[in-house]
């Protein structure tokens, strides 16, 4: 977890850090990889680190995520001569470096951190293992990089619970922020110049089997989730609109998933996951709809009426709006209350908190196999789907909106389990869903610029700002023009929506929805 380095000394001395005498020592560690980057393309690491006198070689292997905790396979052993012998790792550990020419081997980036470490003590026999490393990363070419962190460790005990629970109490004495990234991610990334640049990550594919159960998917797909959200914060910070909007899809992928596994979830878990996740969306979503406004909405207008001045205006009305929005969401996502919603659901999912005073037979329901909960999960979507897309021409915004909504978790469905099914009918049946999405998507925002023009106006004058001249009447104009097209589309569309709802699934429906008592 990273900390403002001005508070470190208030993080050491933390009542909830209370114990034994802490110990302080200084690590340098130098990072080693070909010149092509092999072992970092593997996700391993290989260090040589020097603690005082002592000379160490690490090899650790990729990184796996639970919840918001990272384990990774580390293999260390004494550095022959202080020099680092990758040969005399166990034949286990080779089996990373296999393939790799280790005469190629040489120094990426190194880091010399001091480290403050102590031992909490918990009830039960739990401890803690607590880290606060400060210091810097440098790269080959001498750039560098600082390093202000905590990191907590399971020293004794079984229940990663506790981490989240130490960690939540120690965020809230001291502000932190949650780094998914390891060190040698971050001295990679900046021997590599990346670290200027963060991008918008899009959700990874999800991997499950017809042999994994029920409450396999939904820590995996839970966790898939709040990776996604938490590897768009960077962008996010740095006004990139790509990545608020996969902040936002990542938000709506987890509502969506809590309400596909509401059967076999406690209600009271569930309803207050949702209400925080639709307080971050809600942050967030202002910035997001002025992006599509100022990008999808309103460009294709200013490129048919290059001459009209009302639009120039309209567009700088706008992005003032936009940059209120983005201001919202950067303070949003660094802000405490965000990092508290990860640390949250991380505990949420590494913890199985779902079986918490959870009855026998949800509890056996839980150990289920997955291919048939999916086959009802995505038979129920899209039934619901067909219900609300019945006689959509003569359907008002507000039920094609829920339409829209309902295909929306249909899709999210279909990703989530879609690795159970033969992928060329998936793929057939996500084209035409994706299309129709899209078809439904910019009649919803078409739908909704009247809200925005309100919310500019209301905004302007609230504020007493000098605005553009005329710039209301551009609105009118990016109103009409979008009506009169969705006018001629509105035909297409509503084959689209008939001729979707009537494909042949790719999954085996079923009659009826299985699931325990709730």
């Amino acid at each position: 977890m990273a900390a403002d380095p001005k508070h470190l000394a208030r993080l050491k001395a933390a009542p909830v850090l209370a114990g034994p005498r802490a110990a302080t020592k200084t690590l340098i560690n130098t990072y080693f990889d070909t010149p092509e980057g092999e072992l970092a393309a593997r996700g391993v690491s290989l260090r040589l680190r020097q603690s005082g006198a002592k000379l160490l070689q690490t090899l650790k292997g990729p990184s796996t995520a639970r919840g918001m905790a990272l384990s990774r396979s580390e293999w260390e052993i004494p550095a022959p001569d202080g020099h680092l012998v990758p040969q005399a790792f166990t034949d286990e550990a080779q089996a990373l470096l296999a393939g790799v020419d280790l005469r190629r081997l040489a120094p990426v980036f190194s880091n010399e951190v001091k480290r403050w470490t102590r031992t909490v003590p918990l009830a039960a026999g739990l401890a803690v293992e607590v880290a606060v490393d400060q210091g810097v990363t440098r790269s080959a070419d001498g750039r560098e990089e600082p390093i202000a962190e905590l990191e907590l460790e399971l020293a004794a005990g079984q229940d990663r619970r506790v981490l989240y629970d130490l960690a939540l109490a120690v965020h809230r004495a001291v502000p932190l922020r949650l780094e998914m990234r390891t060190k040698a991610d971050r001295g990679y990334a900046l021997a590599k110049g990346e670290v200027a640049e963060p991008k918008a990550v899009k959700a990874g594919p999800l991997e499950f089997g017809a042999n994994d159960t029920v409450e396999a998917a939904l820590a995996g797909v839970v966790r898939a989730c709040v990776h996604h959200m938490a590897a768009n914060e960077a962008a996010v910070l740095a006004g990139d609109p790509s990545g608020v909007h996969q902040l936002r899809v990542a938000v709506r992928r987890l509502r969506s998933a809590l309400t596909l596994f509401k059967a076999i979830l406690p209600p009271a878990q569930s309803a207050g996951l949702k209400v925080a996740l639709k307080g971050l969306a809600d942050a967030v979503g202002p910035a997001r709809a002025w992006d599509v406004f100022l990008e999808e909405l309103l460009t294709p207008v200013s490129a048919a009426m290059p001459e009209q001045e009302s639009l120039g205006a309209l567009a700088v009305a706008a992005q003032g709006a936009r940059g209120r929005g983005h201001a919202v969401a950067r303070a949003t996502v660094s802000g405490p209350g965000y990092t508290e919603l990860l640390l949250t659901l991380g505990r949420w999912v590494d913890g199985r908190c779902w079986r918490d005073d959870a009855p026998a037979d949800r509890l056996a329901w839980l150990g289920q196999p997955l291919p048939p909960f999916a086959d009802a999960v995505l038979t129920r979507l899209r039934h619901r789907a067909a219900k609300r897309g019945r006689h959509f021409a003569r359907l008002d915004a507000p039920a094609r909106h829920g339409l829209r909504i309902a295909l929306k978790k249909l899709r999210y469905g279909v990703d989530f389990f879609r690795c159970l099914y033969p992928q060329k009918g998936v793929r057939r049946y996500l084209d035409r869903l994706s299309a129709l999405q899209d078809g439904l998507g910019h009649l919803n925002d078409v739908a909704t610029m009247d809200g925005l023009i309100r919310d500019l106006r209301a905004d302007l004058v609230g504020a007493k700002d000098t605005t553009p001249a005329g710039w209301d009447m551009g609105a009118g104009l990016v109103l009409g023009w979008h009506a009169a097209h969705m006018a001629v589309g509105e035909e297409a569309l509503c084959r689209a929506v008939e001729d979707f709802l009537d494909a042949d699934p790719f999954w085996a429906p079923v009659d009826h929805w299985p699931h325990p008592p709730s």
